[in-house]
């Protein structure tokens, strides 16, 4: 009943516009009085979170990623990846994807990359006869691969929160991510196959391949040295963040030298707000995590659980409707932060794996980022094609069942997520 009571609270202060971090804070704060605990208990959550090394590379890959895409980076890598598989079937969706993908391991941002990528391939893929709600679907899930495939954002708060791994959970999610790749180019080609108003391109010489994938090689080593200096451990993801920050500045400043002085500024000014952003947020469900935990709410509903779910398979169709549910209302980094602490205590009691809950929790909130009416990648497609909301939205239904297709695979073959950082 508690629980209830409290998400009614939250739901009402939503919408009535109050803004997330303030919300939490605000709830989590009147519940330590309410229960006759010491308020100063909230300060002390406060400076817990902000002194967290781990969040440091939070405002590190959004500089990286806003640099990257000030300085054009998107371009390049689309035309290298649509130079190679531009002529196979659905090609230009192929090589949407697949870029989607590759900047995914540069960003960690699944908003830069649907606004990096959409810029440059919504029209081109229009102009050759793709539908546009396939287009806008498509980018909009392209999009989230950046939450998905490491680095990750939501992985690292996912982190701090559970005090696991960061570098585990980001090697977790290159299976599922892939899998997730694979299914929206087999949509994508089957689709392009289909379609009666699909124009093939044609094969590109190898010069054009040559020239283009020199144009995009930095770009790629990024990628390589970011993923691979996380996965041999040569430095944390806090390194990772700032060594990408330093070579996206190289590369879109010595190298392409597209990366203006305004750009930048932009680039800076986007991250500070972002980050602040997502700090506020952090810190006013720090403050309510610690509330609830107080009140003895995440070990009720480990409880209730146990009681009333028999098995694990019920426990994941439930939670994956609750989580589903709130994606409607809550952006990915809130729900991420509101239900860790009241579903894993639950879900550990059950045997599952923490690091695989932390994947499926993050491609649940994927399906977050598409769903109206606070799905961020929505409103960034949106503004890049200058369409409506509701032609977005109708676009990613398909994209959002192979999303959950990923999850029934995740649950029926655990190693998808847990092979590369435990078994290889």
């Amino acid at each position: 009943m508690t629980i209830l009571l409290i998400l009614a609270v939250l739901f009402v202060l939503l919408l009535g516009g109050v803004p997330v971090a303030f919300a939490l804070g605000g709830i989590g704060l009147g519940m330590l009085i309410a229960g006759g605990f010491s308020p100063l208990m909230a300060p002390q959550a406060l400076l817990s979170t902000l002194d967290g090394f781990i969040l440091l590379a939070v405002p590190l890959f959004l500089l990286m990623s806003n640099v990257l895409l000030k300085g054009g980076v998107g371009r390049d890598l689309f035309a290298a990846v649509q130079a190679w598989v531009g002529h196979w079937p659905g090609g230009l969706a192929v090589a949407t994807i697949l870029s989607c993908g590759i900047f995914a391991a540069i960003s960690g941002s699944s908003v830069a990359t649907a606004a990096t990528i959409g810029t440059v391939a919504i029209p081109e893929m229009i102009s050759r006869g793709y539908g546009k709600r396939f287009v806008y679907g498509l980018m909009a899930a392209g999009g989230t691969l950046g939450i998905l495939i490491p680095p990750s954002i939501p992985m690292i708060v996912y982190g701090f929160v559970t005090e696991e791994s960061v570098i585990a959970l980001f090697l977790a999610g290159i299976g599922p991510g892939l899998v997730l790749v694979g299914l929206f180019i087999g949509y994508a080609m089957v689709y392009a196959r289909f379609s009666p108003e699909y124009q093939s391109l044609p094969k590109a010489s190898w010069s054009e391949r040559r020239d283009a994938s020199i144009r995009a090689m930095p770009s790629i080593l990024l990628a390589m040295v970011v993923v691979g200096g996380l996965y041999t451990g040569a430095f944390t993801p806090t390194e990772a963040a700032a060594i990408g920050f330093a070579c996206a500045l190289i590369i879109t400043i010595v190298f392409l030298r597209t990366l203006t002085w305004q750009g930048f500024k932009e680039a800076v000014y986007g991250s500070m707000v972002t980050t602040v952003a997502i700090l506020l947020i952090v810190a006013g469900a720090k403050v309510f995590g610690k509330a609830i935990a107080l009140y003895r709410i995440p070990q009720d509903i480990s409880a209730f659980i146990t009681a009333n779910i028999e098995g694990p398979i019920l426990f994941i169709l439930a939670i994956s409707v609750i989580l589903l549910l709130m994606g409607l209302v809550f952006e990915a980094l809130s729900m991420v932060l509101i239900m860790t602490p009241v579903l894993l205590p639950s879900a550990l009691a059950l045997g599952f794996d923490p690091i695989w809950f932390g994947v499926y929790m993050v491609v649940l909130v994927e399906c977050a980022l598409i769903t109206p009416p606070v799905g961020l990648n929505l409103y960034v497609i949106q503004s890049v094609a200058k369409t409506t909301l509701g032609e977005v939205s109708r676009g990613v239904v398909p994209f959002l069942a192979l999303m959950l297709a990923t999850v029934a695979l995740l649950y029926i073959f655990p190693d998808i997520a847990l092979y590369i950082p435990f078994k290889w």
